[in-house]
């Protein structure tokens, strides 16, 4: 699973690495974190079809879509489903396992039309001893060519439907699959890491048919390394760039 990470790079960077056009006002506000939490704001990317003026097609007063456009937005880490009475739902929707992703009421209709990117530097995970008694060790992971990471990602707008004219909450959840080779010493889930081959597909608007969505999660997972890190990643309020350094076994 991935209920932990960290997000430092520079929004542009990020932005120039996977092609996006455009970048949210609300983005500028969000600072680096090598710390990411739960129900905290993340960066997410997203592809949409927006007619001739930019604006996104099929929303009132647009025209005919004319092509994609790729977007960076911030969200909710934790998926809200539109049919939701209380936000609160998304606290137990941080991941979604993409074997059963396409058959879950809270998934099903963002797996068709809402996928997007989850972006990262790396994430944590942790290491239970073998003896099952004791702290568990806190392990970040990264790709091994340095490259910033692209979860497999889904995402959902929300508002009270009481409140017609609340601010809408848009919010996300990372797919997670089981692990393989190595990386299931330290847990029996993963979460999704896209490959540039695939992120194009994922993102592609106009592909709706959640098999063909999820054709691209098996094509592969990129090479990763991890290493031991201090236990003080463990209380959510400790943030700073020490974290993600090496400590001795």
């Amino acid at each position: 699973m991935c209920g932990r990470y960290a997000s430092f790079k520079q929004a542009q960077d990020l932005a120039d690495v996977f092609d996006v056009t455009q970048v949210a006002e609300e983005v500028a506000s969000l600072r680096p974190s090598w710390n990411v939490a739960p129900t905290q704001d993340v960066l997410i990317v997203v592809e949409r079809l927006v007619d001739a003026e930019g604006r996104i097609a099929g929303h009132e007063g647009s025209g005919e879509a004319e092509g994609p456009r790729r977007s960076m937005e911030v969200a909710r880490w934790g998926l809200v489903p539109h049919w939701a009475k209380d936000p609160s739902v998304g606290n137990k929707m941080i991941n979604a396992r993409s074997e059963t992703v396409a058959e879950k009421a809270s998934f099903k209709a963002p797996l068709k039309k809402n996928r997007c990117l989850v972006l990262a530097d790396g994430y944590y995970e942790w290491q239970a001893p073998e003896s099952g008694k004791g702290p568990k060790t806190p392990y970040f992971i990264t790709r091994s060519d340095g490259a910033p990471i692209a979860f497999a990602g889904l995402f959902s707008w929300w508002r009270p439907k009481d409140e017609p004219d609340a601010d809408w909450l848009c919010t996300t959840t990372i797919l997670t699959a089981a692990a393989e080779g190595e990386m299931r010493e330290l847990h029996d889930r993963v979460p999704v890491i896209l490959e540039p081959a695939d992120i194009d597909v994922w993102l592609d608007p106009t592909v709706t048919d959640p098999a063909e969505a999820l054709a691209v999660l098996g094509t592969g997972t990129p090479d990763l390394t991890w290493h031991e890190v201090s236990r003080d990643v463990n209380t959510p309020r400790n943030n700073s760039a020490e974290l993600v350094e090496p400590v001795a076994s």
